[in-house]
C-alpha cells in the first residue's frame, strides 16, 4: 500500500505553489476573506482534486513544461471544491470538518455563505480568463452539478426506496463531476486527441464515484477521531448511502427504523447493528473496487510516465483506505 504522502511526488512542488497562490488569490480582497482563505487553504487538506489535474497535465505534456493555464485550472478546481465544502458545512450545521473548525463556526453563517459565493464567483472569473470556451462550459456544468447533487440529497432524505443507480447519480453530481470534468479540461488544455480527452473524463468519473463510495463506507467502519465527525452521522441525517441501500435488501427491519427517522431511543444504534450484520459494507466495497478498476483501465491511452503511474496509485490508494 502506497502512503498518501508519496502519491503526489511528481507534482509536490506544483501543489506547494498552488497552496500559496490560492491564499493570495482569495485573500487579497478583504481581511475576513484572507482569514477564511488562510484557514481553508492553509490547513493542508488532501488536495486530491488539483493533484489529479496537475498529474494529468504532466502525463499529457511529457515533452514540455505544463502551462500557466494548467496551473490555473488546478487552482480553479480546488476553489470550486472548497466553495462547495463551505456551503455544505452550513447546510449540514457541521462545526468541524476533518478535525478542523468549519468557516461558519469561526466566522458565522453569513460570512461562510458569502465566502462560498465569493469562491464560486472568483473561480468563474478565472475560468473565463482561460479563454477556452469548452473548458468554461465543462467547469460551469460542475457548479450546477454540485447544487443538483445537494438538492437531490436533500429531497431523498430517509427515502428507503431509492435505488443504487440514484445513489450513483447523486455521487456523480456531488463528487465525480468535478474530478471528471477537470480531468477532461486538463486534457483539452494539453490539446490531446478527442478520444484521449474522453478517456480522461471517464477516469475522473469512475475515480470520483469510487472515492465517494469509500467515504460513505468509512462513515460506518472508521472512528470518530479519524472521520472528524461521529460515526454513522450520514445515516442519522437521513443520507442513505451504498452500505445502507445494500443492507436494506437483506434486513427489512432497517426500513422501519429509517421510515420513522430514528425517532425512538436506540433506533440509530439498532440500524448500525443491522448494517454491520449484513453484506452491505462488503457489497459497497466491491462496487467501489469495480469503479476504481474501470478508472485505471481508462488511463491505458496515456504513455508510461511517473505521473501516469501516480494516477493509477491514487485510484488504488482510495480503496486501500478501507483496510
Amino acid at each position: 500500500m502506497t502512503p498518501a504522502t508519496s502519491l503526489f511526488t511528481p507534482v509536490e512542488a506544483d501543489l506547494r505553489l498552488l497552496a500559496d497562490n490560492l491564499k493570495q488569490l482569495v485573500g487579497n480582497r478583504h481581511p475576513i476573506l484572507f482569514a477564511a482563505a488562510e484557514h481553508l487553504f492553509g490547513a493542508g487538506g488532501k488536495r486530491i482534486r488539483p493533484a489529479i489535474v496537475l498529474l494529468i497535465s504532466r502525463a499529457t505534456m511529457l515533452e514540455q513544461e505544463i502551462t500557466p493555464r494548467h496551473r490555473r485550472l488546478a487552482e480553479i478546481t480546488e476553489m470550486i471544491h472548497t466553495a462547495s465544502l463551505v456551503h455544505d458545512d452550513v447546510v449540514d450545521e457541521s462545526d468541524v470538518r476533518r478535525g478542523v473548525p468549519t468557516v461558519h463556526s469561526l466566522f458565522g453563517n453569513r460570512i461562510a455563505i458569502l465566502a462560498g459565493d465569493f469562491l464560486f464567483a472568483q473561480s468563474s472569473w478565472y475560468l473565463a480568463n482561460l479563454d477556452n470556451l469548452e473548458v468554461v462550459k465543462l467547469l460551469s456544468e460542475v457548479i450546477m452539478d454540485l447544487a443538483t447533487g445537494e438538492i437531490q440529497q436533500g429531497l431523498n432524505r430517509f427515502d428507503a426506496s431509492i435505488s443504487i443507480e440514484t445513489y450513483i447519480e447523486k455521487s456523480y453530481y456531488k463528487t465525480a463531476s468535478l474530478i471528471a470534468n477537470s480531468s477532461k479540461a486538463a486534457g483539452l488544455l494539453s490539446e490531446v486527441s478527442r478520444e484521449t480527452v474522453e478517456h480522461l473524463y471517464s477516469y475522473g468519473r469512475h475515480f470520483g464515484i469510487a472515492f465517494q463510495i469509500v467515504d460513505d463506507i468509512l462513515d460506518f467502519t472508521s472512528t470518530t477521531d479519524a472521520l472528524g465527525k461521529p460515526v454513522g452521522s450520514d445515516l442519522k441525517s437521513g443520507n442513505l448511502t451504498a452500505p445502507v441501500l445494500f443492507a436494506l435488501v437483506q434486513k427489512p427491519a432497517l426500513e422501519v427504523l429509517i421510515d420513522r427517522e430514528f425517532a425512538q431511543e436506540g433506533d440509530l444504534e439498532q440500524a448500525l447493528e443491522l448494517i454491520q450484520d449484513s453484506q452491505g459494507i462488503q457489497q459497497a466495497r466491491e462496487l467501489a473496487a469495480d469503479h476504481a478498476k474501470l478508472a485505471i483501465e481508462h488511463l491505458a491511452v496515456l504513455p508510461p510516465s511517473e505521473s501516469h503511474q501516480a494516477l493509477i496509485n491514487i485510484a488504488e490508494y482510495t480503496l486501500s483506505r478501507l483496510y
